[in-house]
């Protein structure tokens, strides 16, 4: 599928940059940084919306508080890489599983995970990821800490 370029301006880039730092700032306080009216600012969202520019809505949760300790990336080997989708329709029954990027280097795909704790990732691993037709190996990466999580600068 081939990208398509969206056409935005520098309100539009003033408004992403303001909502990608906070998505539940009311549109009010946008419009006020922005110099328009709130319909202006829905209106633009909408569009951006529609045009795929903003994908998706949430909140970020601390996986930690909910007992989720272990916060792990990990590489998998497929034997082809022609089985990625395969493989991705697996991964995607693995509610642990949050992530799964195929990637150029020593790896097929990079998959982002939490497991309660490591007795629970070891079940994850040796349980379900490495015994999904065509993965090969699988090297786990625990995160120790995340320093940075941020979007471009726009």
């Amino acid at each position: 599928m081939k990208e398509v370029e969206c056409k935005i301006d520098s309100l539009d880039l003033k408004i992403l940059s303001i909502i990608s730092k906070d998505a539940r700032v009311p549109f009010r306080n946008v419009a006020e940084l922005c110099g328009v009216s709130r319909a202006a600012i829905h209106m633009r969202v909408q569009h951006m919306i529609d045009m795929g520019v903003i994908v998706g809505s949430g909140y970020d949760i601390d996986m930690k508080r909910l007992g989720f300790s272990t916060f792990t990336y990990v590489g998998v080997v497929f034997e082809k890489g022609s089985m990625y989708p395969d493989i991705v329709k697996q991964l995607e029954e693995i509610p642990e599983v949050l992530e799964c990027c195929y990637i150029t280097g020593p790896y097929s795909a990079l998959i982002k995970m939490y497991a309660r704790d490591n007795e629970q990732l070891m079940e994850l691993l040796l349980g379900k990821i490495q015994k999904i037709p065509g993965v090969v190996s699988t090297e786990t990466m625990i995160v120790l800490d995340k320093s940075i999580k941020r979007n471009l600068p726009l």
